[in-house]
């Protein structure tokens, strides 16, 4: 029976993993599960954000369900005992490479996007993130200058095959989906980007049935914004990634809708809801569950294979909101669990 590692992590990270969990049990594919503290929690349960024991489980299991790091009570802390590092330090040790981000507008959601309705529905993108590179893995630091002031440096790099994995993702992810990738990058200044746009441009000639475009980032946050529509897959190094991805849902209605999942070379991933820990409404039942629902569905399709359970969880969600069910960042009134409830009797 596939195992799947459930660390639920700090502040509303626990209660959206207990109603994705829910579905998953709604559907009796006969998975087990094994949870184990990570970020915050984990610190305070053990002196580190990511125990010997924690990463063990991952390691062990056909999947993980993450839920959040993130703990104001750990802002003093070290750099390497910060929640945050938890996150890290599973992408590095598990080879997690790959960061894939659909954003899709929900018909009945367009009034909970901050675009025009027209705009705001045409979105259904996916934004293929590079995990392990960049300025969030590369040479760091605090140093004095010469004149005796203090300068932070973080150093962003990629080699090319870094680039020439996530490429192939991308191209493979437009492929899958309506033939289009836009590479954004920052080659007009940077260098590290100049090689990026390089070997994404010689990826190309193995998919001639791709059509390949470029943008700088900026100029894509704004596309963004101005003709979401344009896009079908955007691949982009971490930083850019990072920044563009929460763009996104928040074009596409709520940073509580979108999924992400995190994979290694093989399909094995980590499935986590791009928002973060949201300390200020956790233990109130306010958080939107979906997103780690969805990221659930993504587990069963990349991770294990099962396509039509995913499609099940999908099309649960979808008749839920169809429905009316909203929680408060949709501009509706359900709890958490109310919200699960209702895509468990979808489901049915």
């Amino acid at each position: 029976m596939p195992l799947i590692a459930i660390l639920p992590g700090d502040g509303i990270g626990p209660e959206v993993t207990a109603e994705a969990r829910r579905v998953l049990d709604a559907l009796d594919l006969g998975l087990t599960f094994e949870e184990a503290p990570v970020g915050g929690a984990a610190y305070f349960d053990s002196g580190h954000p990511l125990p010997p024991a924690t990463l063990n489980l991952a390691k062990r299991a056909d999947a993980i369900l993450f839920g959040a790091v993130g703990d104001p009570r750990c802002d003093a802390l070290e750099r390497h005992l910060r929640p945050e590092q938890a996150i890290l330090g599973l992408r590095k040790e598990l080879g997690l490479f790959a960061n894939l981000r659909p954003a899709t507008l929900f018909p009945g959601l367009e009034d909970a996007s901050a675009l025009r309705p027209e705009v705001a529905g045409a979105i259904d993108m996916v934004i293929v993130r590079e995990l392990n590179g960049d300025v969030y893995f590369g040479e760091k630091g605090m140093r004095t200058t010469a004149s005796g002031r203090r300068e932070g440096y973080d150093v962003m790099s990629y080699n090319e095959d870094e680039v020439v994995r996530i490429a192939k993702v991308g191209f493979e992810t437009a492929r899958a989906r309506r033939g289009k990738l836009c590479s954004v990058d920052k080659a007009n200044v940077l260098e590290t980007s100049q090689l990026w746009r390089d070997v994404v441009i010689e990826v190309a000639a193995d998919y001639p049935d791709i059509e390949l475009s470029h943008m700088y980032v900026d100029n894509a946050a704004m596309q963004l914004v101005r003709n979401p529509g344009q896009f079908d897959v955007i691949v982009t190094g971490n930083l850019f990634g990072d920044i563009l991805s929460d763009q996104a849902s928040m074009c596409a209605g709520s940073i509580g809708m979108l999924p992400s999942a995190s994979l290694d070379g093989s399909g094995k991933g980590l499935y986590e809801p791009i928002h973060g820990s949201a300390p200020d409404i956790a233990g109130q039942g306010k958080a939107n569950p979906c997103a780690t629902i969805f990221s659930a569905a993504m587990l069963l399709r990349y991770s294990l294979g099962l396509a039509e359970a995913a499609d099940r969880i999908e099309a649960a969600v979808t008749a839920a909101l169809t429905g009316g069910a909203r929680t408060a960042d949709l501009g509706g009134t359900l709890s958490t669990q109310a919200m699960g409830d209702a895509v468990v009797r979808a489901l049915a």
